[in-house]
């Protein structure tokens, strides 16, 4: 308790002298906080407690309330990211890991690893509408730009469970490689990209036909194959290029969207997981769990500008604009 009452006073003098900017929040797997980055001075403002064993973490679509997986808490927190305040707890199921909200920022998509559900959460009456049976170990999720498909990944099973939003039935199920860990619908909905950490590939899927139209491979110059294990992916703001984390080989991948190659590796820190691009598009911030750190990428020039330190374990990363 007491712990948590002073990074509360600590988070609250931090806000206070900072000065209003745009914000990226980084989820802290090991010690049960969040971090909060200025994004113009790439310094950390404020450090949040929260449950135990954050990781997935998201906005609502108005940017008014941060949620939070915190798995072994076996629960979806619900952050006032102007307090820092947790508000109340949503029901997760076992071992909320990532999730992804409707584009209505009513429901929540939540993977369930233990219990091998996906979860629908109503955000506003704050009760479980929907249990989904999917394969073991879900993990990956997206939702389609419209709202009307949601993917989970699971990670043994080696597939994406293709979920009608409208019934909450699974309508497909498509093998990828082995240990899908993300799932991100293209801007314009027509492609779906599913990492496979593992199989040290990203395939990608027409989304209407739901056939396979390319397979990603990475390769480094010593770096072992088996290291290069595809993670957290996000598109570029003109949906031209895709960044891949490529977690223990420390390097994000960009990846041209329409020709499917690989155009450059960036360096980061160690064992790379997540990430998210500035509100204004211009940076990207990846999580570097092992070295307890967020490297800030320059979008334009793709080179790394600086490093900084966060807690244990950086995992999850989610982006909020200040005016």
């Amino acid at each position: 308790m007491i712990r948590r009452l002073l990074l509360a006073s600590a988070a609250t003098l931090a806000l206070t002298s900072a000065a209003t900017a745009d914000e990226i929040w980084v989820t802290n797997e090991l010690d049960d906080t969040v971090s909060v980055i200025d994004v113009d001075s790439g310094t950390v403002k404020a450090t949040y407690p929260t449950g135990q064993r954050p990781r997935g973490i998201t906005f609502s679509r108005d940017h008014s309330v941060l949620y939070i997986c915190a798995s072994d808490s076996n629960a979806v927190q619900v952050m006032d990211p102007d307090t820092g305040e947790i508000l109340h707890d949503l029901p997760s199921g076992a071992d909320p890991e990532q999730f992804v909200i409707s584009p209505d920022d009513r429901l929540l998509y939540i993977a369930n690893e233990d219990d091998a559900i996906t979860t629908v959460v109503d955000t506003q009456s704050r009760k479980v509408v929907a249990q989904i049976d999917v394969g073991i170990e879900p993990e990956g999720m997206g939702i389609s730009p419209d709202g009307r498909l949601q993917i989970t990944t699971s990670e043994t099973t080696n597939m994406a469970h293709w979920i009608d939003t409208g019934t909450h039935q699974v309508v497909a199920n498509t093998l990828v490689d082995s240990r899908p860990r993300h799932a991100e619908f293209s801007p314009d909905g027509r492609e779906l990209w599913v990492s496979s950490e593992v199989g040290g590939t990203v395939t990608v899927f027409d989304v209407e036909t739901r056939a396979e139209l390319a397979k990603i491979r990475f390769q480094l110059p010593n770096v072992r194959p088996e290291r290069l294990q595809p993670v957290g992916m996000v598109f570029s703001p003109d949906a031209r290029r895709i960044f891949v984390a490529l977690g223990p080989a420390d390097h994000i991948a960009v990846v041209d969207a329409a020709s499917r190659e690989v155009t450059d590796y960036i360096l980061v820190g160690r064992r790379v997981w997540h990430m998210a691009l500035s509100p204004d598009g211009t940076r990207l911030f990846t999580t570097n769990g092992v070295s307890g750190d967020v490297t800030i990428i320059d979008v334009a020039s793709l080179t790394a500008e600086r490093t900084v330190k966060v807690g244990r374990f950086p995992w999850g990363a989610a982006a909020r604009p200040v005016p």
